[in-house]
């Protein structure tokens, strides 16, 4: 048991840094054993009587500290496990501090340390503190000049931030590099990489036509896989000049791949370190969602060089000041990639999956995180560990916040409010408030008497807001009344303060239409607007709004594109939903009203003891999928997404008490009815999409048709007869390409038997065992088949390709059976097995073992037997867990 009480950091306790370090030189002596870390700095006192200089450091040892060139001995600082603390006299201060760590010992990965006998470095958000004694803190900015010097033959490429300055060949089989970074940055961003590597590079200039050198760094034999992602980088590039007129600031740009890493990618300046998830590609081991993945990491994190590097964050608080921003910004390049060279149907098309895909994501992960222990707002008021809060409220619910300041200025406005943040800010680090200035800056200005004060609340109120909806209809006056009421009880740590106020109103901007009853636009009219299509501003409890010239009862159309991160109570009736699952002309709209109707039908079978599907609910879902998959005006992509059934783990966000074998029970069977009674479209469909022989390609227009063919197979296969099993055995003995594999294993697997399924499984790893992204894919898949059991699990885990240790691995195999298999994991041996393997992780990678705990955070919400099941392996886990990650969440957990 852990006996140690981390410290609650919070927010109003902040205070600048007492010194300025103006320029920073490192030189590292690389070895995997045992590397040697020369800094040098000059510390500059900003306030008199502030002489001790505080520096971080983690697991390091300590050779000689000089100041002003004179060698102190231990009498003369401070030193404890986690600081270093350096009484200074003079205003101007020259620091060296030579210390040594332990790469190949640091199974946390963060810091420097050994992957495939490589060395990497990750330092966000306080990993920099484990390479040498410094201020690791985001508002220390400084100029980098780092030497590396390390065995030729071990490390022939040695690669830091910014532009490499000279290398040379040193005497004793050792080289050296000098790289520089003309650019202040926080040391989160740091960034070294040694190591034998393959290289695909490409010269292009900029907007301004300077050149520019891209680089792609893999594994010895990876080479082959990165094109995609060299051509991600350089798409990224020119996005990012012509939509927000950005251009890389750096004579190089290189991303560099790692098979251990605990994050997606890191935007270093100028070297961003990958998950090699997210770079290499290649049709026969790459699935059309991967391909569309990379692309947009590398997007992400290249937009980074701007949101985030060179405008970063003043303090951990500030986190989703660079990554909703930027998620914001990867989302929208992401759907204009999808839309690039579609004609304007199409591209509407595209974009409004990649918004389903985006709200899809936000529901299932933030809305959960929501109803949580660890709830939080956009911008934390306290933290005990900050890797705790890399969260989707952080990342996700971050960007609807951001897509809502773009929702209430409009693109222009947006944009010039961008300008004007890097005008105020270019070079700092600051806070939300800075970027939400900048914003109400250019919106008050351009609409008189208005401004974001009540926006603002979005960033210091947790939870999900809940919107009730109230109509009225006067047929007499030709008058249609809207009402809509706004809510947000306390959640999470919010809970515990009795004495707190009660939340006030946020500002929530609200996209609506209306409807006839024939499913036809109507154009009324609204404080003297005629449209069809309204941004209503709701900012108060309750708010009313009349629209003049209704001919007759409408049909509301109500939070298009979704237009706010809320959840809607809105009473429609079942006819009322069929008709804007038919008609309703926004795409985002009509898809929420056939997902409304599945939730219904989803949520009426789980109460009914035999799942009986004759409910008219069912019967409603039947209708509409029936005439959508008889829609050839829908494009394919579109109807994979309409046409699929929402997952258990978000129908669970619409339950309290959760009941999540009721809720996968009921899945399953209305799975099988519809692809029972809806047999003959679905293996039309499934005809119609096969593409012609042809090589694989990515595009958007391909991979909706495999999507849509792909959909059909496993509601085929679903009903478990031997000709849909037939089907998928087929598909996967002719498949060319990944995701055509990768589906009918997934169909064979989660639905015959396993004398059956047993001999695909071996083939497929017979082929692929030399790849580790694909072995990630064949370990996932027997994750998440119904028919794993924790016995099975287990058994897996003695696979000699499974180890814990790589993060990759451990999210394949355990994080997927935790997380996606909720017909093993919701029982008592599955609740155990996952505490089991949270404590295993937590002596190897706490940050992991964090992320695996945060899966049955919200314990509380489970109906019985699953909320005593849980409490019991938290209980144990209160007892075993001994870092700081884990403890907080359990902490929390336990006491919400």
């Amino acid at each position: 048991m852990r006996t140690e009480i981390s410290p609650t950091i919070n927010r109003h306790d902040w205070k600048a840094f007492a010194f300025h370090i103006p320029d920073i030189s490192l030189t590292l002596e690389l070895d995997n054993d045992l590397t040697t870390v020369t800094t040098q700095f000059t510390a500059t006192m900003l306030h008199e009587g502030q002489h001790v200089l505080e520096l971080q450091g983690e697991e390091l040892t300590l050779v000689s500290l000089k100041v002003n060139g004179q060698l102190w001995d231990a009498s003369r600082y401070s030193l404890d496990a986690q600081m270093l603390r350096i009484p200074l006299e003079t205003t101007d201060s020259q620091i060296e501090i030579i210390s040594q760590c332990s790469p190949a010992q640091n199974s946390a990965l963060m810091g420097l340390y050994v992957s495939n006998q490589q060395l990497f470095t990750q330092c966000e958000p306080e990993g920099f503190r484990r390479i040498t004694w410094f201020a690791d803190r985001p508002d220390v900015m400084s100029r980098y000049r780092v030497t590396l010097i390390g065995d030729a033959t071990r490390y022939p490429l040695m690669l830091s931030n910014g532009n490499l300055i000279a290398t040379k060949q040193l005497p004793d089989g050792r080289q050296q590099a000098i790289w520089e970074d003309p650019f202040p940055k926080p040391s989160y961003l740091f960034a070294v990489v040694a190591g034998n590597f393959d290289c695909r590079e490409k010269r292009v200039n900029t907007l301004s036509g300077r050149e520019v050198l891209l680089q792609v760094y893999s594994d010895l034999g990876d080479g082959d896989k990165t094109e995609w992602a060299l051509e991600s980088l350089e798409r990224s590039l020119r996005w990012d000049e012509q939509r927000f007129g950005l251009e890389l600031d750096l004579d190089r740009y290189m991303i560099v791949a790692a098979r251990d890493f605990n994050m997606g990618a890191m935007e270093n300046k100028g070297l961003n370190v990958f998950n090699s998830a997210y770079v290499l590609a290649d049709p026969q081991t790459t699935t059309d969602a991967s391909y569309r993945d990379i692309e947009a990491v590398i997007g992400h994190e290249y937009f980074h060089n701007w949101t985030g590097n060179r405008v970063t964050c003043r303090d951990w608080f500030q986190l989703s000041l660079k990554e909703g921003l930027t998620v914001f910004r990867e989302q929208e390049f992401s759907a204009d990639m999808l839309a690039d060279g579609l004609d304007s149907a199409e591209a509407a098309s595209a974009k409004a999956v990649k918004r389903i895909d985006d709200v899809c994501t936000l529901r299932v992960a933030q809305f959960s995180e929501d109803r949580g222990p660890m709830a939080h707002p956009i911008r934390p008021e306290s933290y005990e560990e900050i890797s705790n809060f890399y969260t989707a409220t952080i990342y996700e619910k971050g960007a609807e916040v951001i897509r809502m300041q773009h929702t209430l200025l409009g693109e222009a406005d947006f944009q010039a409010g961008i300008k004007e943040y890097f005008r105020r800010h270019d070079g700092q680090a600051v806070t939300c408030d800075d970027f939400i200035d900048a914003m109400d800056s250019v919106y008050s200005r351009n609409n008189p008497g208005k401004n974001l004060n009540t926006f603002r609340r979005w960033y210091q109120q947790a939870g999900t807001p809940t919107v009730t909806v109230q109509e009225q209809y006067d047929a007499a006056t030709r008058q249609y009344r809207l009402t809509l009421r706004q809510h947000n009880p306390a959640v999470g740590i919010e809970r515990l303060n009795t004495n707190a106020a009660p939340k006030q109103p946020l500002l929530i901007p609200i996209k609506m239409g209306l409807l006839n009853q024939q499913g036809q636009p109507l154009r009324v009219e609204l404080n003297g607007e005629h449209q069809h299509e309204f941004l209503l501003e709701l900012d108060q409890a309750e708010q009313s709004w009349t629209f003049n010239h209704v001919d007759s009862q409408p049909v509301l159309s109500m939070l298009r594109d979704f237009s706010a991160p809320v959840q809607l109570h809105h009473e429609q009736s079942l006819d009322t939903l069929q008709l804007l699952a038919r008609f309703d002309s926004n795409s985002f709209g009509r898809w929420e009203a056939a997902q409304q109707l599945a939730r219904m039908a989803l949520l009426a079978l789980s109460s009914s003891e035999q799942h009986s599907v004759d409910i008219a609910s069912v019967q409603a879902v039947v209708q509409v999928w029936e005439e959508l998959l008889q829609d050839h005006s829908l494009s394919p992509a579109y109807l994979a997404r309409i046409l699929s059934l929402p997952s258990v783990r978000e129908l669970q966000t619409l339950q309290d008490p959760m009941r999540p074998l009721d809720l996968a029970a009921a899945r399953h069977t209305l799975q099988v009815h519809l692809g029972t009674r809806l047999a003959t479209l679905w293996q039309q469909r499934y005809e119609q999409h096969q593409l012609p022989a042809q090589p694989y390609s990515p595009d958007a227009l391909s991979a909706g048709h495999r999507a849509l063919k792909n959909l059909a197979l496993h509601y085929l296969a679903a009903t478990a007869s031997y000709s849909a099993l037939a089907l998928a055995e087929t598909q996967y003995d002719n498949a060319n390409n990944m995701t055509d594999s990768l589906a009918a294993l997934q169909a064979i697997v989660y639905y015959a038997k396993p004398a059956v399924s047993q001999p695909y499984l071996d083939r497929f790893y017979a082929q692929w065992q030399h790849n580790p992204l694909v072995v990630d894919r064949w370990f996932s898949v027997q994750a998440c088949s119904p028919q794993t059991d924790v016995a099975a699990l287990r058994t897996l885990m003695q696979h000699p390709a499974f180890t814990l240790r790589n993060p990759n691995r451990a999210r394949s195999l355990i994080f997927q059976f935790c997380m996606n298999n909720s017909t093993s994991i919701h029982r008592p041996e599955g609740y155990e097995f996952w505490a089991e393997q949270v404590i295993a992780l937590d002596a190897l990678n706490p940050e992991i073992a964090a992320r695996l705990a945060r899966a049955f955070d919200n314990w509380a919400h489970y109906a019985e037997p699953q909320r005593h099941a849980l409490h019991t392996a938290f209980l144990r886990l209160q007892e075993q867990a001994q870092s700081a990650n884990v403890t907080e969440i359990i902490g929390k957990a336990l006491n919400i």
